[in-house]
């Protein structure tokens, strides 16, 4: 699950030397709006559709245009989770890959990256999602799968995180191998644990957008 296994090669990067209707005609080509600018292997930035448009002369050279997000990148060996933290840090659709000694390898996309975070989750598997609050104090996955696991169930993965209705406490959120949660809700309330919501998911759906929107859901977003 690092970085460099997701990069897209169809993502050709642009040279300060190339003019901003090249920049078009790549972005409508390849549908996108945003291109890496590489120069001798270093990332210098991304080049957006909007900044084009601001720009209004196809015939400006990509030397001439203050670039975009000259952070926007991670490391190869990073995980997948990190690509899309400085995806969300630079509010980027793309991000770039460089290896150790800063030289370019390519970039990720946000439909990539989002794809094979969904993956690592079990969000394509079957069950439903559940999320609890709790003081830190009192978090135990170990014993929280020992009640769940009581009802015959299994827990896919996990997400930790703040609950958002009290800042004292933290959101746990578990994918689940069952769609029917009542008796494992009821049994977790039985110990005292809150219960903040629950997705209950159907079976035999698919699609890209229905993967997405599961991760969303998994994920609280």
């Amino acid at each position: 699950m690092q970085a460099y296994e997701f990069i897209n090669n169809l993502i050709p990067p642009l040279k300060l030397k190339d003019k901003v209707k090249l920049a078009l005609n790549w972005m409508e080509e390849i549908r996108t709006d945003i291109l890496p600018v590489v120069e001798d292997s270093r990332f210098l930035g991304f080049i957006t559709e909007d900044l084009v448009f601001t720009i209004n002369n196809p015939e400006t050279s990509i030397a001439e245009i203050s670039l975009d997000n000259v952070s926007c990148f991670v490391y190869q060996d990073k995980h997948i989770y990190d690509v899309i933290k400085v995806a969300s840090e630079f509010h980027s659709n793309m991000i770039a890959v460089v290896d150790r000694e800063n030289n370019y390898l390519g970039v990720v996309t946000m439909e990539d990256a989002i794809s094979a975070f969904a993956d690592s989750l079990s969000i394509q598997s079957n069950g439903a999602v559940l999320v609890l609050s709790m003081n830190m104090t009192d978090y135990s996955l170990f014993e929280i799968a020992r009640i769940i696991e009581s009802e015959n169930t299994k827990i896919l993965s996990s997400f930790l995180s703040s609950d958002p209705l009290d800042d004292s406490k933290i959101k746990l959120t578990l994918k689940l191998d069952k769609t029917e949660l009542r008796h494992v809700k009821a049994t977790l309330e039985r110990f005292g644990y809150r219960i903040l919501d629950h997705f209950q998911e159907e079976e035999g759906i698919s699609g890209e957008q229905e993967r997405i929107d599961n991760l969303f859901r998994f994920l609280q977003i």
